[in-house]
């Protein structure tokens, strides 16, 4: 490929680490055609870890050194991150904690800024279900509920209670049954749901509400006809930098759970597309 082009407004990334997120393979599979133009060749990817190499005329916020991890999505699919060098907008660029690796720093954008921005409102007092909890967006879901005060039950594979007990949610068994499981443990249902799936999860989940509870979904826009709201991340340097300033103080933990060179990243795809990964799947470039 040609070397990225660095607009007035972007900086050149030397990639580090990248992560895969299900977005990734499910654009590889056209998945997003309906949402994005799409331009070939496609380089597939929006998380990233990496060091400044150069900046352009207008950028203040940054110079080469500066290492950064970001969320560099734009508003169509063509030049992604899965490369050695990548052109990112300032808009979507943080300061990279200094205490985090390249793969753990890769591990967060994505993952951490959809349950950051699908969170938002949650607080002390709520009770808050997260689905798929041991997943990427998961993990990061109850850690923020958490640390809103919330109370967290997290659905999960019996394998990955033990976890989830470790980072302060009640653990379930995801699967048909579901609201009876979770009625053992809450019995006037929960506050707030955080839907992963979409369909008929989905609404045996929102049965689940009280009266003045509220479900956000990241799989199903029709949760708009149920009262609810459907969250797709938006790029944010100011909402990365203040998960930046978590990860820093050592509030919010990102588990990796597969590091591969980029050279493997279709065998990544299989990992992320079969399920059950706890936490994040990340490729290096060197």
């Amino acid at each position: 490929m040609a070397e990225p082009k660095v607009g007035p407004e972007s900086v050149l990334i030397e990639v580090k680490a990248v992560s895969v997120n299900p977005v990734d393979w499910q654009t590889a599979a056209g998945l997003l055609d309906s949402r994005f133009d799409v331009h070939f060749p496609v380089i597939p990817g929006w998380d990233v870890a990496g060091v400044v190499s150069r900046v352009g005329p207008t950028v203040r916020e940054f110079g080469p050194g500066d290492e950064v991890f970001a969320y560099v999505r734009r508003d169509e699919i063509g030049a992604g991150t899965f490369a050695e060098r990548v052109a990112a907008p300032v808009r979507t660029v943080a300061r990279k904690p200094a205490g985090l690796s390249w793969e753990q720093a890769a591990a967060v954008p994505v993952a951490g800024l959809t349950a950051y921005q699908a969170l938002d409102g949650v607080s002390g007092g709520d009770t808050v279900l997260v689905q798929a909890a041991a997943g990427g967006v998961g993990g990061f879901a109850v850690q923020l509920a958490r640390l809103r005060g919330a109370r967290v039950i997290g659905t999960a594979s019996s394998r990955n209670h033990p976890y989830l007990r470790g980072l302060g949610a009640e653990p379930v068994v995801y699967g048909p049954g579901l609201e009876g499981r979770v009625r053992e443990l809450a019995p006037e249902g929960v506050s707030v749901v955080l839907d992963m799936y979409g369909g008929a999860d989905l609404r045996e989940a929102v049965r689940l509400l009280t009266p003045q509870g509220w479900a956000v979904s990241l799989a199903d826009d029709g949760i708009r006809e149920l009262g609810g709201r459907f969250v797709f991340a938006r790029p944010s340097a100011d909402d990365l930098e203040e998960l930046g300033r978590l990860l820093g103080e050592g509030l919010l933990v990102p588990e990796v759970a597969w590091v591969l060179p980029l050279d493997q990243a279709a065998e990544a795809f299989e990992l992320s597309r079969a399920g059950h990964v706890r936490g994040k799947i990340v490729l290096t470039t060197g």
